[in-house]
């Protein structure tokens, strides 16, 4: 299930599903899809936060004990052109998100972070695409966006291995705009939201 909840102009969007580290199943994606249009459609939200339940998890990626019936490529048809989560390679959200990164971001849980605009993570959280691990490949934004985003050998690095990066080591690469500890995660949010609230509302769509 995903929270949602909008509190002084920003949104607070929660993947809770944390018994599967906030893995994203039909169900869920359909709700994110929702959420996001909802956000579109209203003029009050100004900011929006993106996070998973509990400290485990972000989000782990597409949950695959999800028996949706749908083959990989028929689930990715299925999810349209917004991308997994229905933001990763959303175009017509012109509302500035947030991800607040509290673990793993693996998969379309790393999707769902390089659709974001500012990513703050703590700094146990840990950041990769492991598809080519499981017989998959990162059709849902990690295979355009990412090597977009840091430099292409990281890119690749990060795909042909699967392996994990630490929060640091992204920060390092410009992925992440700031890492703090899991205690101070939702102060170093505040004070990016609070910088947010200040700008002008038209000039940051």
């Amino acid at each position: 299930s995903v929270d949602f909840e909008v509190r002084d102009h920003v949104g607070w969007v929660t993947i809770n599903r944390p018994e599967r580290m906030n893995a994203i199943d039909t169900n869920t994606n359909n709700e994110l899809e929702a959420i996001w249009q909802e956000v579109e459609a209203s003029q009050d939200i100004r900011c929006v936060v993106l996070t998973g339940a509990g400290d485990r998890a972000f989000c782990a990626g597409a949950d695959l004990k999800d028996d949706s019936g749908l083959s990989g490529v028929e689930y990715w048809a299925q999810c349209g052109s917004n991308g997994f989560g229905g933001i990763s390679l959303r175009q017509t959200l012109s509302t500035p998100i947030i991800a607040r990164v509290n673990g793993l971001a693996l998969g379309g849980g790393m999707e769902m972070v390089l659709g974001c605009d500012i990513v703050i993570a703590a700094d146990t959280a840990r950041f990769g695409l492991p598809e080519a691990k499981v017989g998959r490949v990162p059709l849902e934004g990690g295979m355009v966006l990412l090597q977009r985003l840091v430099p292409r050998n990281i890119a690749m690095s990060l795909m042909i291995t699967g392996r994990l990066a630490p929060a640091a080591e992204m920060e390092r690469y410009g992925l992440v705009n700031a890492v703090v500890t899991s205690e101070e995660l939702d102060a170093e949010t505040d004070r990016w939201i609070a910088d947010i609230l200040t700008c002008a509302p038209l000039s940051l769509k």
